[in-house]
């Protein structure tokens, strides 16, 4: 798994999210916790499900970033 991902994914995104220190300690303890990508992404998700607004678009936009690297 790669840790530059997630921090360019977190550097891309921080212009355009509302909460970027919560985003960023959720983010980095998922990616601690995940055994790889998929899963990272999987848990992602299911934080994203029970995320309510406006952090769940932060969630999104996150997402979005890291999926476009």
């Amino acid at each position: 798994m790669d840790a530059e991902k997630i921090k360019g994914a977190l550097f891309e995104a921080r212009p355009y999210v509302e909460y970027y220190d919560r985003l960023e300690n959720l983010v980095k303890k998922l990616w601690e916790e995940a055994t790889d990508e998929e899963n990272f992404l999987q848990l992602l998700n299911e934080e994203m499900e029970q995320a309510e607004e406006p952090f769940k678009t932060d969630l999104r936009i996150f997402l979005q970033k890291f999926e476009a690297l």
